[in-house]
């Protein structure tokens, strides 16, 4: 049946406002969302049910932080206006977010670390703490971009950071999983580490935000192809490889290595959704029908003209007989209702 003219559309999981590069982390009872996104200090926003949304706090506030980023960032590159592109992960009974901070087009860029041991506000242990830079990028050093960064705690407890955007592509190095940093630096004023590795490169250089994640016997490197801030035109679209090493190499559905300039689409843009990009992953805990994989990441709604910004959006991540990720429509019912067996 229709629609009524004047009912109101069905809701779906789109954060209605801008919210680019997201990354979430399901709250500690399995009941509540946090995303962490691009933004002023690195906003911080909740849902129960991943239909609506509040903002709860930001990272780097101005009472606790001077124009909304650490002492460190604003020595190191003063013309850097925001912090970007964050990525959670709770590891040793703490938060770890890891930011950008850097320019549009610049590769004089670095990668913080901040971190919480609570993301209840409401707590007496509330307090995010700065813990420096954690990798450095200068254009007269690196072959690499230092943003866009991703953590993977690999099962046995061994550590991986992987981060990268144009130049050379995306890197990759063994971390220390107590510190969260590097373990060794290369000899020098910039904090530059050692040991790193390529894992995906692009011919034209339009790769970026990489994000692993491992299921079962293999880590399924997630990259960007493309650009995302042309508004609708944006021709951002999620590529995948993988590999039986965290550290690569990384191949697509065909074989070819990711390292070469390869990978796998598995999405791309919709005629309602442009430049679909950036995206993180999480995983719903509770036992249940709704117990499963979740791919997030942002777009330009075609439909408003883009002006609305990049939105971030939730849908379903399914994986077919040969173990590859197939993506779902975009949740369109409270979470208690989905029902992971019912694809769509």
């Amino acid at each position: 049946m229709p629609l009524a003219a004047d009912a109101d559309p069905p809701k779906q999981a789109v954060i209605p406002f801008d919210s680019p590069d997201p990354t979430a982390i399901m709250a500690p009872d399995g009941k509540g969302l946090y995303v962490f996104v691009t933004g002023r200090g690195i906003p911080i926003l909740y849902s129960t049910d991943f239909l609506d949304w509040k903002r709860v706090d930001s990272i780097f506030t101005e009472d606790r932080f001077p124009a909304f980023k650490p002492e460190w960032a604003r020595q190191a590159i003063p013309p850097a206006r925001g912090l970007w592109a964050p990525d959670v992960v709770f590891h040793n009974n703490q938060y770890y977010v890891y930011y950008s901070v850097s320019i549009v087009g610049s590769q004089r860029s670095a990668i913080g670390l901040a971190t919480n041991k609570t993301l209840d506000k409401t707590s007496p242990d509330y307090e995010w703490k700065d813990e420096g830079m954690v990798l450095e990028s200068h254009p007269d050093h690196t072959d690499y971009n230092a943003i866009d960064s991703a953590l993977l705690i690999d099962d046995d407890g061994k550590a991986y950071l992987f981060w990268g955007s144009y130049w050379t592509g995306l890197k990759a190095v063994e971390i220390d999983p107590k510190t969260g940093k590097p373990f060794r630096y290369v000899p020098g004023e910039l904090k530059i580490p050692a040991d790193y590795v390529a894992v995906a490169s692009r011919p034209d250089t339009s790769i970026e935000a990489p994000y692993v994640i491992r299921r079962e016997n293999y880590y399924y490197l997630f990259v960007s192809w493309g650009t995302t801030l042309d508004d609708v035109r944006s021709t951002y679209r999620i590529a995948i490889g993988r590999s039986t090493n965290p550290l690569g190499p990384y191949t697509d559905k065909e074989g070819k290595r990711m390292d070469r300039g390869n990978g796998t689409v598995v999405f791309a843009s919709t005629e309602r959704w442009r430049g679909t990009g950036h995206n993180g992953f999480f995983r719903t805990t509770q036992e249940g029908k709704n117990k499963g994989d979740w791919l997030i990441f942002h777009a330009h709604d075609a439909k408003d003209g883009g002006r609305t910004g990049r939105l971030t959006q939730i849908r379903p991540l399914y994986w077919d007989e040969s173990d590859w990720p197939i993506l779902g429509e975009i949740l369109d019912v409270p979470l208690g209702e989905f029902d992971f067996s019912t694809k769509k």
